[in-house]
């Protein structure tokens, strides 16, 4: 049940001439317990959001491409998604977070930015994207890392350089207007949001709620 309702809520991120294809059924899924697929396909969700979330910024901010030395953003995409153990973890992906709203940073902050989250993402889910039924997910993990997305997207749309310049464009007010990097940041939380509940009620744990303005930028280890 909780994986057919995981897969409808997914379906929005799709559109109406493409739709939602499940994987098909492996011999390694009878090792599975219900959770460990609703995990997986949680994971494999946030990854495709973060994607699109450094596509669309690509197409905000251009000129980080050349900063990172790709010649097309899918190249970009290429290198910051599908090279093995590339996102950075633990302290460092906070660490690369922050770095992309450093004034003496040089290189690429979409990476920086982007980089920093898939490295929070795997830490949230112990390291792994693919569970069994022996492994345990941590709920409090899960709540930290929805609201370490939030204070990420908070700083995505408030640090300015000494100039006054936003580091990195993303939602823009002006002509038609575009807030649909707010709709990815909700996305993305709310299935961290989801999963940390739906994990705390399979195994009786409480998750300790913090209380913490996201101006204070300072993310929670997880």
């Amino acid at each position: 049940m909780l994986l057919g309702m995981l897969l409808v809520g997914c379906q929005s991120s799709e559109t109406r001439e493409q739709p939602v294809q499940s994987r098909e059924f492996g011999i390694r899924d009878l090792a599975k317990a219900d959770i460990d697929m609703v995990a997986e396909v949680n994971v494999r969700q946030s990854m495709n959001y973060l994607r699109e979330l450094a596509r669309k910024l690509y197409v905000r901010n251009p000129n980080q491409l050349s900063r990172g030395g790709h010649a097309s953003r899918d190249a970009a995409l290429v290198a910051l998604f599908d090279a093995r153990d590339s996102a950075p973890r633990g302290q460092r992906a906070a660490a690369t977070i922050t770095m992309a709203f450093d004034e003496t940073f040089a290189g690429d902050r979409v990476a920086a930015f982007v980089g920093g989250m898939r490295g929070m993402l795997l830490d949230g889910y112990g390291g792994k994207q693919s569970f069994y039924l022996l492994d345990r997910l941590d709920p409090q993990k899960l709540h930290y890392l929805a609201r370490n997305f939030e204070i990420a997207f908070w700083k995505l749309a408030q640090d300015r350089d000494g100039n006054g310049r936003l580091f990195l464009l993303s939602n823009a007010l002006e002509g038609t207007g575009d807030l649909s990097f707010a709709r990815l940041a909700g996305k993305l939380i709310g299935l961290q949001d989801h999963m940390a509940q739906v994990v705390a009620d399979s195994t009786n744990r409480q998750i300790k709620n913090v209380i913490q303005g996201v101006a204070s930028m300072v993310f929670f280890p997880i």
